[in-house]
């Protein structure tokens, strides 16, 4: 983890509600709800425990906010939606919830995001929009936009977000943060409002691989344990070059050929791969419809017909082009996906590990895409590189690169399926030669 904080949670905790209320007009941007009581007694609860030399995890003690798709109990689960602000508050929390609690997390509060997660960007018009923890006048990508934000202004120390597309990915490459999407299956859903039945996943957002890897572990249940070394000598890393590289900005790819430079000077084998016939699937195969703009026309049906009005137009739009998807094409994209996962699987047994970038710019100004036609090229684009990923079910790893002074560019790692705990060890290696 984090060098432990000789503070204590409670003083930690009065630091990031601090930070909270410092902000100002931004605050209610970020946070769609604060629970400071709850949060204070949680607290509490664990420095007693640490007095006693008592401890429920890797996780007792440490701040964390919740995307506002999550269910808490007694709250309502808005999930950046007009639509559901009259909804009954939620009877329980989402499962994830519950195992943070039980973990001695400290649930500091639930973080605002783009409608219904459906968008890459991270703009809202009904809650506002998050500025960038970097430059507010820049987005903050989504749809985890408070979430990546709430940790990238200190205002929490751990930040659970969804990932659907690239929706924890895509925040933490923006604003400098380390963001884990897992294998789809490996936590969860039980309590979250959702997207796409098919590609959903939730995962951390923090500011080291070992925050995350504490989260993962509380996240999918399972115990904790330490990651296993790894070293970069020896590692097998693989770039695809190719169709997710193409529109990359000079900054950005800069930032990536001096890590790669560096992965290979300490000893890692970095091979270019030629995975296009597979990285291309998901859009040739998708042109007439998507798996996530299907579901949300089935999960939205009744409120589109009801109330679209209250929609952000941009979402209303996507959802609309859903509803056209043919039975016959929904089904045909998921037998492809089926037949396509294992050939992958068998295309990547030569590497411990696929780099590239997250997402192909540093984030825009948010002025640079007011209208529709702008905002839907950046949004394709950012989720470009991250979806693929998705539907081949794989899990992926945003690191920050070092660039002291200048906006963030994200580092995405790609391990096998089902292998999070050494994709999480690969990156803990990468992270501490980036650090040097």
């Amino acid at each position: 983890m984090t060098a432990p904080s000789p503070l204590t949670a409670t003083q930690r905790l009065e630091q990031a509600l601090a930070a909270i209320a410092a902000s100002g007009d931004e605050g209610p941007r970020i946070f769609t709800h604060v629970d400071a009581t709850r949060a204070r007694s949680e607290a509490r609860a664990a420095d007693e425990r640490a007095a006693q030399g008592l401890s429920l995890g890797p996780l007792d003690g440490r701040i964390v906010s919740v995307k506002d798709l999550l269910d808490v109990a007694g709250q309502v689960t808005t999930a950046g939606s007009r639509l559901l602000q009259t909804a009954a508050p939620a009877q329980q929390d989402a499962e994830v919830v519950q195992r943070l609690r039980r973990a001695g997390a400290v649930v500091i509060g639930k973080t605002n995001m783009t409608e219904f997660a459906f968008s890459g960007v991270g703009i809202n018009p009904h809650y506002g929009t998050p500025g960038n923890a970097h430059d507010a006048e820049r987005i903050p990508g989504g749809s985890s936009s408070g979430a990546g934000v709430s940790v990238a202004r200190g205002m929490a120390e751990i930040a659970i977000g969804s990932d659907t597309g690239g929706s924890i990915r895509i925040p933490s490459a923006l604003n400098g943060l380390v963001g884990f999407k897992p294998t789809q299956a490996r936590v969860p859903l039980a309590g979250a409002f959702p997207l796409s039945f098919t590609l959903d996943t939730l995962g951390p957002l923090a500011t080291s691989v070992a925050d995350a890897a504490a989260a993962d572990s509380v996240l999918a249940g399972i115990a904790h344990a330490p990651l296993p070394a790894r070293s970069v000598q020896g590692l097998r890393l693989g770039i695809p070059r190719g169709l997710l590289f193409t529109e990359t900005e000079d900054a950005v790819l800069q930032a990536f050929e001096q890590a790669a430079a560096a992965l290979r000077a300490a000893g890692a084998r970095v091979s270019d791969e030629s995975l296009d016939a597979w990285l291309g699937a998901p859009f040739t195969l998708q042109e007439k419809g998507t798996l996530v703009a299907a579901e949300a026309a089935f999960i939205h049906e009744r409120h589109v017909a009801e109330q679209a009005d209250a929609f952000d137009p941009i979402v209303l739009g996507r959802i609309r082009r859903g509803q056209g998807v043919p039975a016959s094409h929904y089904v045909a994209v998921q037998q492809a996906r089926r037949a396509l996962l294992p050939q992958l699987d068998h295309a990547l047994a030569d590497v411990d590990a696929l780099i590239l970038p997250t997402v192909p710019f540093v984030a825009p100004r948010i002025a640079e895409i007011q209208d529709e036609a702008a905002f839907l090229r950046v949004n394709a684009l950012v989720l470009r590189n991250p979806s693929v990923f998705n539907l081949y079910d794989l899990p992926a790893l945003s690191l920050p690169l070092p660039r002291a002074g200048q906006l963030p560019v994200g580092l995405m790692v790609v391990g096998r399926r089902h292998a999070d705990r050494e994709l999480l060890a690969v990156g803990a290696a990468l992270e501490a030669l980036f650090a040097r």
